[in-house]
């Protein structure tokens, strides 16, 4: 396999994780009924961003990781990948945690499924973190096109930037009234 499509497969594994977490975590995993004598029944229904809402946090932190993916390089894409299997490692606990003590009351089997759901994903996510910490560094990072260039086309450095342009020949022409775009 290409380094290139391992990129894009630990890019997928994490987008796809952060978004089945976002997902699950926004379903109903426990719904109350009370019953009130001639009156209808009360339902309180909480979702999982209900019971943990640090969770979609560590979601959304995976999936802004994910794209960061493709714009690092080398060892900052080796922390990043660590960073991204410590929130996927998060929004798992988080399920586990958020499931655990919950009375689930009339919630059916979406009480068992979404927060199994967010754990799947939690683990999508830390696969595709540890791919990159431990082999970010051979992947290609963007292309050259995405570098800045300076006038002969090679790479501008920080040298160039330091140096400054002196402008004040053109001002001094244009305040005796020579155009410049004359000639």
């Amino acid at each position: 396999m290409t380094p290139g499509r391992r990129l894009a497969y630990a890019v997928l594994l994490c987008a796809a994780g952060a978004g089945l977490a976002v997902y699950g975590v926004t379903r109903t995993w426990s719904e109350i009924v009370t019953a009130r004598p001639g009156l209808s029944s009360l339902r309180d229904a909480r979702t999982g961003a209900d019971v943990e809402p640090w969770v979609i946090g560590l979601a959304l932190v995976a999936l802004a990781g994910a794209g960061a993916l493709l714009a690092t390089r080398g060892l900052l894409r080796r922390c990043l990948g660590g960073l991204l299997a410590l929130a996927g490692a998060g929004v798992a606990a988080g399920a586990v945690t958020g499931r655990a003590g919950l009375d689930v009351g009339a919630a059916g089997t979406g009480a068992t499924v979404w927060p199994v759901i967010c754990v799947l994903a939690g683990l999508l996510i830390v696969l595709g973190g540890l791919w990159a910490a431990r082999s970010g560094h051979e992947w290609p990072a963007m292309g050259a096109r995405y570098e800045r260039r300076g006038a002969a086309g090679t790479p501008v450095t920080d040298a160039d930037v330091d140096q400054r342009v002196d402008t004040r020949a053109a001002w001094d022409a244009l305040d005796r009234g020579d155009d410049p775009t004359a000639r």
